[in-house]
């Protein structure tokens, strides 16, 4: 009913607006249990009205099982009584999250005019990012890698009609010649490095 691009600007005021009364809030360190497969973390916080967590897992593997890598749901409850207000799936709300935080810091920290974004990692969340730079910082062009061709197949099916311009490529070097701003977007611990200095150049946004 918002539609999507109205939908993106109001979180990104919303969550700019909570981070300038960073102070305000309880915060503690996420709690993390790792296994060999994956992570299962809480994530709780406060303020004097309202306490909240989010539980979330990360399972690179799930995908092989027909699984999301990422899961999440989350309670909303009064400070005052305790009382529960909201239990809410959020998955989709951790994608679109994501996708406004790495907006918000790109409209902070990115060349004024930047366009072109090199999205390297192309599972579901890159499809959030894509919108959301493009709704929010205007980017025009998308150049597309990952190590699984058929996420990046996947990936330019769904922003067909965006009116991006995407350019699929040969490996990471190749995605980041000419971009912009850079995102990478992986769970997966075995590809952990992914940028190595020599393809980082001036001004550009990672």
């Amino acid at each position: 009913q918002v539609g999507l691009a109205r939908f993106l600007q109001q979180l990104v005021d919303a969550m700019d607006s909570d981070y300038r009364r960073w102070e305000q809030f309880d915060k503690s360190a996420r709690h993390a249990i790792h296994s060999p497969v994956g992570v299962i973390e809480l994530m709780p916080i406060s303020d004097a009205q309202s306490y909240s967590f989010k539980y979330v897992n990360g399972h690179p593997l799930n995908t092989r099982m027909g699984l999301p890598t990422v899961m999440a749901f989350g309670v909303l409850a009064d400070v005052a009584t305790g009382t529960p207000q909201l239990l809410s799936e959020l998955t989709l709300t951790t994608a679109l999250r994501t996708a406004a935080t790495s907006a918000i810091a790109a409209r902070a920290l990115a060349r004024p005019g930047s366009r072109v974004m090199a999205l390297i990692g192309n599972g579901a969340q890159s499809e959030f990012q894509a919108l959301a730079f493009q709704q929010l910082l205007g980017v025009t062009g998308l150049r597309l890698f990952d190590v699984d061709r058929a996420a990046t197949t996947k990936l330019l099916a769904n922003l067909q009609g965006s009116g991006l311009e995407l350019s699929v490529c040969a490996n990471t070097a190749e995605a980041v010649r000419g971009a912009d701003i850079v995102t990478t977007i992986t769970a997966d611990k075995t590809h952990a490095t992914i940028l190595t200095p020599d393809m980082i150049g001036p001004g550009m946004h990672i």
